[in-house]
C-alpha cells in the first residue's frame, strides 16, 4: 500500500431538528472496517460554550461573536497578571478546550469505532487519515485542531500518526483522470493589502512606494517558497522535487485568469486582504478588483490547481449574520467559508487561517510546508509537519499552531506531485558491476510546439512519464500509466519497456496489444505496428490507435 493511500476515519456533525438547537449528531461517514459505520448523539453543553468564549476572550477577542449560546463566561485574565502566570493560564485554558472538544466528539461507539481505526493503521505500518465535516456552519469557527485526548498526549492535528484536516459531503467530484504534477508549481498572487499591513512599514495607502513594499514582500516569499530550508533533514528517501514560482502582483481578474489559463500551475498561493462574505469571502486583488470565493472556484477547478492556499485573514472562517430569534450570537452563513467553498466546487486541497496571522508566523509556516512537499510528503503530513514548526518556535500556549485550516476533498489522497518509485533499486555507477556506460533516462511525451486534439488537453500533455527500467502502460483506461482518452485506443493498448541484453546500453521496446495498433513514425514515414514488438530510437513518434490520435514522443536523455 502507498504511504498516501492509507485508512480514512471520517466523522460528520449535523444539528437535530428538535426543539433544542444544541443537540448535533455525530456519525462516521467513512472507516476502515465494516462495521465502524457508528453514531452518537451529542448535547452543546452551557460548560463548553462557556469554556470556549473564555478562549476567545484569551486568544481572539475580535472574534466574539462566534459564540454557539447565550450565558454566563469566564471572565478573562487581568492583563496585569504576572506573565508567567498569563502563560500559564493561556496553557490551561488551551489544553482545557481542546480536551472538552475531544471528549464531546469522541464518546461512546464514535470513541471505539476510532480507537479499532488506529489499530488497523497501526497493523498496516499507515498513518490513519482523520477528516471532520462539520455541516453545521456555526462549529466551523472552533479550533478543532487543537483536540487532545488528555494530558501529555500531541494534538490532533500535531502527530504523523494521525493526519487530520476537515472535509464537506457536499462536493463536486474529481476530475476521473487527476494528473499529478512533477513538480510544485506556484502562482504567487500578492492582493491588496489592509490598510494596518502598511502601517507596519510606516507607509501611507495612497504612497506610490506601496508597490515596492509588494514587490519586496512578493520576492521574500518567492525565495521562501523556492529555496525552503536547508536546514531541514529529509523525511523520506524520495528525491526532491523542484518548485517554481510564477509572480503577480495585484493583477486584474483576466491577467489572474489569463494566468491560470496557462494550466501551468498545480498550486495557487494568495497573500493579501479577504473578507469574510457569502459566497465564499472576497478577496481584493487591487483597488477595484475583488474575486469572490464561488467565482475563484470555478476557475481553480477549469485550470487543474490541485492545492489553493491563502495566507489572509479569516481565509477558513465562515461569515455572521444577526438573528435575534436564534439562540446563536451572529449565527454563521451556511457556505461562506472561503476553504470550504472552494472543495466544495471540487478544489482538491485548500489551506486557509482561522484568524489573523503575523508576517513572521506566516513565513515560518511556509518555509516548513513547501519544504515538506518537496519531499514529497502529503498535503495533510505537510501541514503537520508546518504546525509543529510554529509550536516549537512560538510555542503551545500561542495560537500561531492554531491557525493553518486544512479541508481536503473527501476523494483526495492528499498527493500533490507524482510519486517516486517506492523500494527502486539503483546499481550506483562507482560498482564493480558497472559495465561502463553512461547513465540515461527515457521519457514519454509530447513533441516540442504540439498541437493537442481535442479529447487531448494542453494541462494533460504537460508532462513527462518516465520510463528509467522497468515499463510504462499505455491505454484509454484509469489503470494504465499513460492515458490517452481517445475512442480508436484500447483499454490496454500497448507498453514501452527496457530490456537490457548483452549490449553495452539499455534497449528499449514497444510492445502493441492493441485493436488497432500502434504507428510508429520512421525515417521512411509511419510503421504500423499491431500485435508485435520492435525496438525504439530516441526521437522517435508514436500514434495509438490512429493517424488521426494525439502524437507522443519518446526521448532517451543522457545523465
Amino acid at each position: 500500500m502507498s504511504r498516501f493511500d492509507c485508512p480514512s476515519f471520517s466523522v460528520a456533525i449535523a444539528r437535530l431538528n428538535t426543539s433544542e438547537l444544541n443537540h448535533f449528531a455525530i456519525w462516521v461517514v467513512q472507516s476502515p472496517y465494516p462495521s465502524g459505520y457508528v453514531h452518537h448523539d451529542g448535547v452543546w453543553s452551557e460548560n463548553l460554550s462557556q469554556v470556549w468564549q473564555a478562549w476567545l476572550e484569551m486568544f481572539s477577542p475580535h472574534s466574539l461573536p462566534h459564540v454557539l449560546s447565550h450565558g454566563s463566561t469566564i471572565p478573562a485574565l487581568d492583563s496585569s497578571l504576572p506573565a508567567t502566570t498569563q502563560r500559564s493560564y493561556s496553557s490551561r485554558l488551551m489544553q482545557h478546550l481542546g480536551m472538552s472538544l475531544w471528549q464531546w466528539l469522541f464518546q461512546g461507539s464514535i470513541q471505539a469505532s476510532f480507537h479499532r481505526s488506529q489499530g488497523i493503521a497501526l497493523g498496516q505500518e499507515q498513518p490513519l487519515r482523520v477528516r471532520l465535516d462539520l455541516r453545521e456552519a456555526d462549529l466551523i469557527p472552533l479550533p478543532w485542531e487543537i483536540m487532545q485526548a488528555q494530558p501529555g498526549q500531541p494534538a490532533i492535528s500535531l502527530g504523523q500518526q494521525v493526519l487530520f484536516s476537515r472535509t464537506t459531503s457536499e462536493v463536486n467530484p474529481l476530475p476521473s483522470q487527476f494528473q499529478w504534477g512533477q513538480s510544485l508549481n506556484v502562482l504567487l498572487v500578492i492582493g491588496q493589502p489592509e490598510a494596518e499591513h502598511f502601517s507596519r512599514f510606516k507607509v501611507e495607502v495612497p504612497n506610490p512606494s506601496n508597490q515596492l513594499q509588494l514587490e519586496k514582500e512578493a520576492e521574500q516569499l518567492r525565495q521562501v517558497l523556492e529555496k525552503g530550508d536547508a536546514n531541514y533533514s529529509a523525511r523520506t528517501g524520495d528525491h526532491r522535487v523542484p518548485c517554481q514560482v510564477t509572480t503577480l502582483i495585484q493583477p486584474t481578474v483576466a491577467e489572474l485568469i489569463a494566468q491560470l489559463n496557462t494550466h501551468a500551475h498545480n498550486v495557487l498561493f494568495y497573500a493579501g486582504h479577504g473578507i469574510p462574505a457569502p459566497d465564499g469571502g472576497i478577496l481584493f486583488l487591487r483597488p477595484g478588483a475583488t474575486l469572490n470565493g464561488t467565482e475563484l472556484a470555478q476557475m481553480l477547478v477549469q485550470c487543474g490547481v490541485t492545492l489553493a492556499v491563502f495566507n489572509t485573514c479569516w481565509g477558513a472562517q465562515p461569515a455572521t449574520e444577526i438573528s435575534p430569534t436564534s439562540a446563536l450570537i451572529f449565527p454563521a452563513i451556511p457556505s461562506s467559508s472561503l476553504a470550504k467553498v472552494l472543495i466544495h466546487h471540487g478544489v482538491p486541497a485548500v489551506l486557509g487561517m482561522r484568524d489573523s496571522i503575523t508576517d513572521e508566523e506566516a513565513l515560518s509556516f511556509i518555509q516548513a510546508f513547501t519544504q515538506a512537499l518537496t519531499e514529497r510528503c502529503a498535503i495533510d503530513q505537510a501541514v503537520a509537519i508546518a504546525r509543529q514548526q510554529l509550536l516549537t518556535l512560538y510555542k503551545f500556549n500561542q495560537l500561531a499552531w492554531t491557525l493553518p485550516v486544512l479541508y481536503m476533498h473527501p476523494e483526495f489522497n492528499g498527493q500533490l506531485v507524482q510519486p517516486a518509485e517506492e523500494n527502486r533499486t539503483e546499481l550506483p555507477a562507482n560498482s564493480q558491476t558497472w559495465l561502463g556506460h553512461s547513465l540515461q533516462r527515457a521519457w514519454l511525451r509530447a513533441p516540442q510546439g504540439f498541437s493537442p486534439t481535442p479529447s487531448l488537453t494542453e494541462e494533460t500533455l504537460a508532462q513527462a512519464w518516465p520510463i528509467d527500467i522497468g515499463s510504462i502502460r499505455v491505454g484509454r483506461t484509469a489503470d494504465n500509466d499513460v492515458v490517452i482518452p481517445e475512442q480508436w485506443v484500447s483499454s490496454k493498448h500497448a507498453e514501452i519497456y527496457c530490456r537490457n541484453g548483452r549490449g553495452i546500453k539499455p534497449t528499449y521496446f514497444l510492445r502493441d496489444f492493441s485493436r488497432y495498433g500502434t504507428l510508429v513514425q520512421e525515417k521512411t514515414g509511419w510503421q504500423r505496428v499491431h500485435h508485435q514488438e520492435v525496438p525504439l530510437e530516441s526521437g522517435s513518434q508514436l500514434k495509438f490507435g490512429s493517424s488521426q490520435g494525439q502524437a507522443l514522443e519518446f526521448v532517451i536523455e543522457i545523465l
